[in-house]
């Protein structure tokens, strides 16, 4: 067990800090984070039920109201961690016959897709009371996932899509009156929220957090159903028709009364900016650069801000437009959705205005800053050069100008140029002691035995074994789809096996039936990797079914090797220490091997260290401060010893383990050494052992508020190592002689 059971799972991060702040009410301020604003919008909007699946940005919003349970229960709010996007977008089906406002978030468009069946169905249908998505927009530089875009759910399955402008009281009031307009329009609503949105701080004047006006308990006493909400045909082409003559009009009156969408210095000139609502602040950054607008949101050209960007209001454009030579669609990614439905609306209207958009705008990437600036500049240069001329302009801008010839080189652009050819690639790798690093060491020293196989790999961690040192897996499809990605590679004619791997997390939000479930329907013959590390370690640590660690909210402990036999799987296998290199790889061997036929999983089972190092390290500074012996292990190189081969570091990676020069001046290669990030898990000197490298590795322990006998022993060690390196000093001055 990784704590005493049934308490409070002290790994992952405390927010009571965070959750003070959602108890602030009328005549106060918040000041916060941009994802945090969000939870509190949702309080005071009269919540009834809040569900998701963490990832980033969004994953502060569920740790949030996790520890945020009293508040929740005096409000009468159910809040559940979802098993996958598609539970938590399944969840919104309360609100289809209830006046019951709910939200669900999680990451899109990864989440998306896993929920879109979940929201097809959902939209189809409509909904009673206010239903929310929350998603967290990872696009862009800072990305992690495929590059795509949320609006083209929106558009497929006709939800409303709020993409507002980046300040805390916009995105607030986005939320409020998001819940306003699914309630007008019967349909559910998206709430973008770009990676800077969440994170950004700001503040706005707090209300009061409301009870619901309609409980679950009400919902759950006094059920109603009604079939023409079922989506089962006939009902289904009615749900479409409602959209069209329905849904849509008064969605789009509530957006035009409620003036969702935002006009700025509107005749300022006869041409201008449209924008979605979360590239606000970064055009107006552009226009101030330029000398066109201030800090404070006044500017000298026409801006129209699209706080909802699905659907278009057709009069807005036409009132915006009309009078203007050409206007700016500034629309992030590809494809350019808004601009064809503006192109559309303005040419059926008869609107001569030039839209301009991807010709001066990249298709497809983020719209950093330059990128912003260089569009904006060519921009206002065809409508109006004599805006920009006697202006001292940024450098980008100077470029943007001139960029019909090549810019000029400067010393500045060659020292760059010549530091991008020295500068090594730094990829990124797992966690200083991370328990998965020994699984692929492992896998490394069966390749050496058995040859390559092929590997296919999942979304988390572990995912990192792409990349150097270990440079495993051929493809990755989806969160829990890692063994479903290798089901291809299912024939008689080989005795090689693939092998594929899969999170814990992944495991539970759908490997379970995709992976193992399919596998063992199919009769596979080949191995599935569990990476067991306690915890959803990739969003942040929170808790799993399998976690080991005791929850008053969530049932835990439930075993990965359990559930994979009850679906079918004979040949399981639990290592409970993966830093045990000899142990994992002769499991890996006989998994590789044996003539036993059928799937074959193996659960890798340590604990993600970055949580245990969050859990221990303030137990161990309170013991020390207290007086008590503690004692840590360290691991070291012995620089005499080491041959400078540096097979320890292609097998392990670890951040901790390096180089430094030679100490010895007759040998010129560089020896291994292990700096002070050393979190003593030991796989350095395992490898050593279990790839039969080298002697050159020590352990050391280093002794806090040491004992009488501790400093005796250290004393005695120093005296008769002293000696012996003194004889060593005395036959070197004989030799030398």
């Amino acid at each position: 067990m990784l704590h005493t059971p049934g308490a409070h799972p002290v790994a992952e991060r405390s927010f009571a800090h965070e959750v003070g702040k959602l108890r602030l009410g009328e005549g106060e301020e918040f000041r916060g984070e941009g994802i945090l604003a969000v939870t509190k919008a949702l309080l005071q909007s009269g919540v009834a039920y809040v569900g998701g699946y963490q990832g980033a940005p969004i994953s502060h919003l569920m740790d949030v109201l996790a520890d945020a349970q009293d508040i929740l229960k005096e409000l009468g709010v159910h809040f559940e961690h979802c098993a996958s996007e598609a539970t938590a977008a399944a969840m919104l089906a309360a609100s289809v016959n209830y006046p019951l406002r709910g939200a669900v978030t999680f990451k899109s468009t990864a989440g998306t897709n896993v929920a879109s069946d979940a929201l097809a169905n959902l939209a189809s249908g409509g909904v009673t009371g206010g239903a929310m998505l929350i998603l967290g927009e990872d696009y862009g530089e800072g990305s992690s996932i495929m590059q795509e875009r949320s609006h083209a759910f929106a558009m497929k399955s006709q939800v409303w899509l709020i993409d507002p402008r980046p300040n805390l009281q916009s995105i607030v009031q986005a939320v409020e009156m998001g819940f306003e307009l699914s309630e007008a329009s019967n349909t559910p609503v998206m709430l973008q929220l770009r990676l800077r949105s969440c994170h950004m701080h700001g503040r706005f004047p707090a209300r009061d957090n409301r009870r619901p006006t309609y409980t679950l308990k009400d919902a759950m006493e006094t059920p109603r159903r009604d079939v023409s909400r079922v989506v089962l045909p006939p009902a289904t082409y009615v749900h479409e028709q409602e959209k069209i003559a329905q849904r849509w009009p008064a969605a789009i009156k509530f957006i035009r009364e409620h003036q969702l969408n935002e006009f700025f210095a509107e005749d300022a000139a006869d041409f201008g900016i449209v924008m979605q609502g979360g590239l606000y602040n970064a055009v107006l950054r552009s226009l101030q650069l330029l000398g066109l607008a201030n800090a404070y949101g006044d500017s000298k050209l026409p801006l129209y801000v699209l706080n909802v960007t699905y659907p278009l209001i057709d009069d807005e454009f036409k009132r915006f437009c009309a009078g203007k030579r050409g206007i700016l669609l500034v629309e992030e990614g590809q494809p350019d959705f808004i601009e064809q439905n503006v192109s559309s609306i303005l040419r059926k209207a008869d609107v001569v205005t030039r839209v301009h958009g991807k010709d001066l705008l990249p298709m497809a990437g983020e719209y950093s800053g330059a990128v912003l600036l260089k569009a904006v500049t060519r921009f206002i240069n065809l409508y109006a050069p004599d805006l920009l001329h006697g202006r001292e302009l940024p450098t980008e801008a100077r470029l943007a100008l001139a960029s019909s010839t090549l810019p000029p080189e400067t010393p500045q652009t060659l020292a760059i140029k010549a530091a991008a050819d020295e500068v090594q690639p730094r990829p990124p790798s797992f966690c200083t002691g991370c328990p998965e690093r020994p699984i692929f060491t492992a896998m490394k020293l069966v390749e050496r035995e058995l040859g390559p196989h092929h590997v296919s790999c999942d979304i988390g961690c572990h995912l990192f074994s792409i990349l150097p040192p270990f440079n495993f897996g051929a493809t990755t499809m989806g969160y829990g789809l890692g063994w479903a990605s290798a089901s291809a590679f299912n024939g008689s004619d080989t005795s090689r096996r693939s092998i594929s791997m899969m999170g814990d997390g992944g495991f539970w939000h759908n490997g379970l039936t995709s992976g193992v479930g399919n596998a063992v329907f199919n009769q596979s013959d080949n191995l599935l990797l569990v990476v067991d590390n306690g915890y959803a370690a990739a969003t942040g640590g929170q808790d799993l079914p399998s976690s080991r660690a005791g929850n008053l909210r969530f049932s835990t402990g439930h075993s990965i090797e359990r559930a994979v036999r009850g679906v079918g799987i004979t040949w399981a296998k639990t290592v409970t220490n993966t830093y045990s290199l000899t142990q994992m790889r002769d499991t890996l061997r006989a998994a590789l091997t044996t003539r036993e036929h059928g799937p074959k999983v193996i659960v890798a089972q340590s604990e993600c260290m970055l949580n245990r190092q969050r859990r221990l390290k303030p137990q161990v500074r309170q013991q020390i401060a207290a007086g008590q012996r503690v004692v840590r292990e360290r691991f070291g190189v012995d620089p005499d010893t080491c041959t400078g081969d540096h097979s320890c570091i292609r097998l392990s990676g670890c951040p901790s383990l390096t180089i430094k020069s030679n100490p010895d001046p007759l040998r010129r290669d560089p020896v291994a050494s292990v700096i002070d990030s050393c979190v003593g898990c030991g796989l350095c000197g395992e490898a050593a052992h279990a790839a039969a490298l080298c002697p050159s590795f020590y352990r050391a322990e280093i002794i806090n508020n040491p004992t009488a006998w501790d400093k005796f022993k250290a004393r005695l060690r120093r005296v008769i190592i002293g000696w012996l390196q003194d004889r060593i000093e005395y036959r070197l001055k004989g030799i030398q002689a």
